[in-house]
């Protein structure tokens, strides 16, 4: 899981590289302004790392068996309300 939220921070930090690079081309700095592009790379750096926060939450609640546990209350409501 590690290896992983590295990787996907390394590769964001590869493609927020590249964004920074075609805002520097001429014909980009036309389209868009540096700072529209620096607002997109860094809402695009938030998102990521709310994912990865999210990821690990979701992790956890599995290692740890509160989704069984949820499911099962869950189902045991719907079965005593029913029945």
């Amino acid at each position: 899981m590690l290896s992983f939220l590295i990787r996907l921070l390394l590769t964001t930090a590869v493609l927020v590289d590249r964004l920074e690079r075609r805002l520097d081309d001429q014909a980009a700095r036309r389209r868009f302004s540096a700072e529209g592009g620096q607002a997109t790379a860094e809402y695009a750096l938030v998102l990521l790392g709310a994912a990865a926060i999210a990821l690990l939450l979701a992790a956890w609640a599995a290692k740890s068996g509160a989704i069984s546990r949820l499911f099962d209350a869950v189902v045991d409501q719907l079965v005593d309300k029913v029945g």
